[in-house]
């Protein structure tokens, strides 16, 4: 397993998800433990582009519930549809806010998050099981690139026994 992660310190952000993305693979391989997998994605996410909250909320009956996160404390729970997670959970897609105040029902779980992320996570059924949430103490600071690149970190996060 290793214990740190390489990247180049102020590279573009795809060059850095380029640089990690395997990394993070390899993390992972081999721990069947989901809850040690998510934690070290967390943490790797945060060190990598120093994102305010990185983390993850787990489907437990029809709520997100808080999972391993790095950052501020965080809301525990989240109803369906409700916040950026809950739409996300919710729509079953890749979420991207500029700027979360004028996100209609926004849950500030931290007064310093000004945009957010949040891509859902899929069971082999197709079902959500959870979504990988990452706020910004920045206005418009997600793109697409965030987008493809998270979404790519979820499918191996998909593949991981549960």
């Amino acid at each position: 397993m290793a214990e740190s992660i390489v990247f180049t310190k102020h590279a573009e952000r795809s060059q850095i998800y380029k640089e990690i993305l395997p990394q993070l693979e390899a993390l992972i391989a081999g721990e069947t433990d989901l809850t040690a997998n998510l934690a070290n994605i967390a943490a790797v996410l945060r060190e990598a582009f120093g994102f305010l909250w990185v983390g993850f909320y787990l489907v437990r009956e029809g709520q997100l519930v808080l999972g391993p996160f790095q950052g501020p404390v965080a809301c525990t729970r989240i109803e369906s549809g409700q916040g950026v997670c809950g739409h996300a959970y919710e729509s079953r897609k890749t979420v991207i806010v500029p700027n979360v105040h004028e996100f209609p029902g926004h849950i500030a779980c931290s007064s310093r998050s000004l945009s957010e992320i949040v891509v859902p996570m899929f069971n082999d059924d197709g079902s959500v099981f959870g979504v990988l949430d990452v706020d910004s103490e920045r206005l418009d600071d997600f793109a697409d690139v965030d987008a493809r690149s998270l979404e790519a970190i979820v499918r191996l996060i998909e593949k991981l026994p549960r």
